[in-house]
């Protein structure tokens, strides 16, 4: 489920959307296609405010899911946040948003082919953000790379809508559109933000590419989200 998505839009933008204080991930290219374990942009709340950062996506898997391996490449989507192993990280300190333009699920061809389909807002893929969670965390992720301490995301799902429902009935991210439930998300005491873990309406998402493993659209970079009001959106444009 989701384990590839876009983020075309610029670091300005990102910034606006969720309020952002501070920003150390020097200067981003349009990423058309992250895959697992990749390095991407989450938003986070630290002690001196609210910083665009770098993690690596797949947070630490539960010991049941270890047993016989030698690593822990890690879980890119959390469902059950009932979990013992979810819960220690559903406090606002451990709480982010991931920045996304459009994310994939697999196609079933008559051929037996599976290739990414793409999903977004609207066919000019507004920024918005998934729901995630972080922590900083030692693991060996590869045995050619040893152990390493990273700092690592996932983010939450929900039940599916159409049309994503068609291709992958069981889940889909948890996705936020506006202002107020980003900064709901990174507030809320814990049983108000997980009413956030909700599916959006049909229809609310639309097919934008069928295919390849990136999606670059054709106008990346210089977009501001669709929820922020004119003047948040001009200055969004000027930070760039």
């Amino acid at each position: 489920m989701c384990n590839l998505y876009s983020i075309n839009s610029n670091q300005a933008a990102m910034r606006a959307l969720a309020k952002t204080m501070s920003d150390t991930t020097g200067n981003l290219p349009p990423m058309p296609g992250v895959f697992p374990d990749y390095a991407a942009p989450i938003v986070r709340n630290t002690p001196a405010g609210r910083e665009l950062a770098l993690a690596r996506w797949g947070m630490p898997s539960p010991a049941f899911a270890l047993k016989g391996k030698k690593t822990n490449p890690g879980v890119t989507n959390v469902r059950n946040v009932a979990s013992p192993h979810w819960r220690r990280w559903l406090g606002v300190e451990s709480r982010c948003v991931v920045p996304f333009t459009s994310f994939s699920e697999h196609e079933q061809l008559p051929d037996g082919s599976k290739p990414p389909i793409w999903f977004a807002l609207n066919e000019g893929r507004p920024l918005a953000c998934f729901a995630g969670i972080w922590t900083r965390w030692t693991s060996v992720r590869k045995l050619k790379e040893g152990e390493v301490t990273v700092d690592a995301f996932g983010f939450l799902t929900t039940e599916p809508v159409e049309p994503v429902k068609t291709y992958h009935p069981k889940a889909m991210p948890v996705i936020l559109t506006e202002a107020e439930e980003i900064e709901r998300w990174m507030t809320a005491p814990t049983p108000e933000a997980m009413t956030l873990q909700r599916p959006l309406r049909d229809g609310a998402l639309v097919v934008v590419a069928r295919g390849a493993k990136r999606d670059p659209d054709d106008e990346p970079e210089i977009r501001p989200p669709a929820s922020l009001n004119k003047d948040q959106a001009d200055a969004a444009l000027e930070w760039h």
